[in-house]
């Protein structure tokens, strides 16, 4: 007798002698649920037979019992169902699913994998997990990793309330929990750093900078050994467990700290007016291709969750990263429904960004359903259309890896999503590195984008405006190397992107030159310029307001070290640079002109108006080899007038001004091409333009309020 076999019949015994706990249950609530009396349990899956395995501790090689599901008592419909009497919170779980293993039918049931449950809202066992014995042949349950029963209900939310910050006023600041903090420099406690406590004694510098919604890479549980030999997984995009909070981001050691400290976290950003937006990945899952890790979904119900091929044996790889969920299935569409609205009640969650959210944009085939009308029944429109989501943030990024690019689309479409405008990032790159053919283009993108969206009855602010993200060069390396450098990550410089759209300014990479360092600092203001001179809703990622670097690496998914870590010595290295951004993003959250919601008359009126002009005022030059460009924004009512100059060429140009009415003058809000503080100077002591000419210097960017 196999020493498998023997210990199922040893665990039947020990279900035999506690068969008087054990009751048939219901199927919903799905995953583990609370109650007085015991705990139920619920879960989808098209198995012959299920197995709920109760452990002692995580980290046992077997479980302490097993309860093999009856599918005349304990399964409607393919939800199984048990209520065990006197459990309680902190049971560790998991589950075995039998049936057939065929991966030519696309099935792979294989009751020799632990699984865990897609619903569990806290994961254990990291510590013995071992990715490669969920992908080879064999039991791994002694290098699994187990659920959690979680209660959550017992939190002190002491009042918590959603700031419910408009996109009008909202500057997004996208930033990585572990590496916020993880820094030694950061001042934060050995115990605390990386962590969702350590980034709480770290709010202080968000609020300096102006910062109102913070927008977390992903911190659901996900497999840090997803990633090339010898490294880490670092950013994240590697979920497997939807419901639970990364358990590496706390300082906690219990296998449900993670959630409460996550709770504080958000309830301290919540009372300095911060919202948390979570950055989700919805289109894979961290299971891998077909030769990948069965960790959950593919061993409870391959077919259900996942797109197959026609070849079912193989995976739809829109995702880039092995395979696709079946999002627009019920099964799938219900578990992310249900996910969205977990993290918004019980974890107070104020929005969402949907990594590859093109995936989610395709049938339950992988055909796109961009082509149908809007009452096509989807996951995105139930999405927006779902009560407990409404006032939340959804940012789209609109594209997927297999060339789904839907940018206008979920705007176009429905009335809530908001999209990463990636033209936005890279026509602005374009033409701060002097490209040619690029003013009309960033002409629209100043103006939130009217080439993209259409709508007249919609929210501007919907184009979340952004130079840089995790996902490429930092800004200040935009500026210093014209190629990637990602020879860190062990896949000989092929992985990430070959275009960056950067300018080394003539050297590639860290010099010791005074001249090129101006002008990498100018070329760094000139960007932030235009961000924050654009309609639309700005986002700045972490650490490019003190020109963060990771030394030309523009894919770093996998270096959880100091290339991608805050350095919090860059603020004392970085103080003008602070201090230009932090200045630049009072002046808009100040003025009512950057606070709107419907699109600017390009006529001069009493409505709120941008007017293009060129070197010559009311002639803008859309010509190909034009690199410049000028505008008045106004919003005549309030007083608020603003006169906006970039200058992409490489010599100094001279612009025409407005004529002001009597005892009104121009004063110089900002010029890149001076030193700080004379870079930016607050409104109230700007010095006064007196010329009716403005010569903007060579790269350089103006902006004059009249007063």
């Amino acid at each position: 007798m196999s020493n498998k076999l023997l210990t199922t019949q040893t665990n039947f015994r020990s279900d035999r002698e506690f068969r008087n706990d054990v009751l048939p249950g219901e199927t919903f609530p799905l995953g583990a649920t609370v109650y007085p009396d015991g705990v139920n349990f619920s879960i989808f899956s098209r198995a012959h037979t299920l197995e709920l395995l109760l452990f002692d501790r995580a980290p046992d090689p077997e479980p302490k019992r097993v309860i093999s599901l009856d599918p005349k008592l304990h399964c409607s419909c393919y939800y199984w169902h048990v209520f065990i009497r006197g459990m309680k919170s902190g049971q560790v779980y998991a589950y075995r699913a039998y049936g057939e293993y065929a991966p030519e039918k696309g099935l792979r049931f294989d009751g020799t994998k632990v699984l865990l449950d897609p619903y569990t809202k806290a994961i254990a066992g990291e510590q013995i997990y071992d990715r490669t014995s969920a992908s080879q042949p064999g039991d791994n349950c002694d290098r699994a990793l187990k659920s959690v029963v979680v209660d959550t209900s017992d939190y002190d939310w002491e009042g918590d309330v959603h700031p419910r910050t408009p996109y009008a006023t909202s500057i997004i600041y996208e930033l990585h929990v572990g590496g916020f903090t993880a820094h030694p420099n950061s001042g934060v406690s050995d115990l605390k750093r990386g962590t969702f406590a350590g980034l709480i004694e770290k709010i202080p510098y968000l609020q300096q900078l102006g910062i109102t919604a913070v927008e977390l890479l992903p911190i659901h549980y996900f497999d840090v050994n997803d990633a090339p030999k010898e490294l880490k997984n670092y950013w994240g995009y590697s979920t497997i467990g939807f419901f639970a909070p990364y358990n590496g981001y706390s300082s906690r050691t219990d296998a449900v700290g993670a959630i409460d400290e996550f709770r504080d976290l958000v309830k301290a950003l919540h009372r300095a007016g911060i919202e948390v937006i979570l950055d989700v990945v919805f289109n894979h899952t961290a299971e891998g291709n077909h030769q990948g890790a069965t960790i959950s979904f593919r061993g409870l119900d391959n077919q259900t969750y996942y797109m197959l091929e026609e070849n079912p044996a193989y995976y739809h790889n829109y995702s880039g990263c092995g395979n696709s969920l079946r999002a627009n299935h019920p099964v799938v569409s219900r578990f992310i429904l249900d996910c969205l609205r977990y993290w918004v009640t019980e974890m107070h969650v104020d929005g969402f960004r949907f990594d590859l959210a093109s995936v989610l944009a395709r049938d339950a085939a992988g055909a796109s359903l961009w082509h149908t009308s809007i009452v096509t029944a989807n996951v995105l429109w139930a999405i927006e259309s779902d009560p407990v989501l409404a006032g939340t943030k959804l940012i789209a990024e609109a594209w997927d890896a297999a060339g789904l690019y839907g940018v206008g689309r979920f705007v176009d479409l429905g009335d809530w999503f908001t999209e990463w405008n990636g033209p936005f990032r890279d026509d602005v790159r374009r033409f701060i590195k002097s490209d040619r053919g690029m003013v009309k283009r960033l002409a629209d993108r100043i103006l939130a984008s009217p080439d993209m969206y259409f709508r007249a009855d919609t929210d501007i602010n919907r184009s979340i405006n952004f130079i840089t993200c995790h996902d490429g060069f930092t800004l200040n390396d935009l500026v210093t190397y014209n190629h990637k450098h990602n020879q860190a990550n062990g896949e000989n410089n092929r992985d990430g992107a070959n275009d960056n759209h950067s300018w080394n300014c003539g050297y590639e990479g860290t010099i010791v030159d005074p001249e090129i360092e101006r002008l990498r600092l100018k070329q760094i203001k000139n960007f932030f310029t235009v961000l924050f001179m654009s309609q639309g809703t700005p986002m700045i990622s972490m650490g490019d307001e003190v020109k963060r670097t990771q030394q030309g690496n523009n894919n770093a998914y996998c270096q959880n070290n100091q290339l991608s870590w805050f350095d919090w010595s860059d603020i004392e290295s970085n103080l003008g640079l602070f201090r230009f951004v932090k200045n630049a993003i009072a002046l808009i959250q100040g003025l009512e002109v950057f606070r709107l919601e419907q699109a600017l008359a390009t006529t001069e009126g009493i409505k709120p108006y941008l007017v293009w002009h060129g070197l010559k005022l009311h002639q803008p030059n859309w010509n190909d080899e034009s690199r410049h460009l000028a505008f008045t924004l106004a919003h005549p009512q309030l007083g608020e007038y603003l006169h906006v100059m970039f200058n992409a060429y490489w010599e100094t140009l001279s612009y025409e001004l407005p004529q002001l009415r009597s005892g009104h003058n121009w004063h110089r809000v900002i010029d890149t091409a001076l030193p700080t503080p004379d870079d930016f100077c607050e409104p109230r002591t700007a010095p006064i333009v007196n010329q009716q000419q403005y010569q903007v210097e060579a790269r350089s960017s103006v902006v004059l309020m009249a007063k």
